[in-house]
């Protein structure tokens, strides 16, 4: 097999793009270039349920199995979590969009309200999971790293169920769907 690899050089004086200052309006535009798979995290039981979408839940470790979740310290969201000991991470397609943007605080929803027009089923851990989610993890928190503005939580997975569809992504700002490739 012949490859031609292309001879360059690094020229550290050379910039591509002008750079910015370091502040949070920079970051969030730089961090809006990153495509992100989008998720309701969800905790709670009762009228005490509330949730976040998030496009920051990740794989931490395969084995032993655990997820990672950086949730705002500020929100809703995280004194549940902490109280509950729990949380579900439901991955969602396209036709869960609108769900996405209650779990998001548009349209002023707070805690239950956010669970309106979908079904839910109770997983082992007691954390809400969306029915007919892309993929939910059901996950009790096994350690929770708190700095600056939010709080990094590891979740020992207890159960997983996959369900069918693509997952949705978050760009630039906006939802996209996935395409299938037949």
């Amino acid at each position: 097999m012949n490859a031609h690899i292309e001879n360059t050089h690094f020229n550290p004086q050379r910039t591509v793009a002008a750079e910015r200052p370091v502040d949070a309006d920079h970051l969030r535009a730089a961090l809006r270039t990153l495509g992100g798979g989008v998720s309701i995290i969800t905790a709670g039981e009762g009228e005490a349920r509330t949730g976040a979408t998030v496009t920051s839940a990740t794989a931490f470790s395969v084995e032993p199995a655990r997820m990672l979740v950086s949730l705002n310290r500020a929100s809703s969201t995280w004194p549940v979590v902490e109280r509950y000991g729990h949380l579900g991470i439901n991955v969602i397609g396209a036709e869960h969009e609108g769900l996405a943007n209650q779990f998001a605080g548009r349209g002023g929803l707070r805690g239950p309200a956010r669970y309106n027009g979908a079904e839910w089923t109770t997983a082992v851990s007691g954390a809400p999971l969306l029915a007919d989610a892309v993929a939910a993890i059901d996950c009790t928190v096994e350690e929770a790293i708190e700095r600056h503005s939010h709080v990094l939580v590891i979740g020992k997975v207890l159960a997983i169920r996959i369900g069918a569809g693509r997952s949705l992504l978050y760009q630039d700002g906006r939802y996209h769907a996935v395409a299938g490739t037949g």
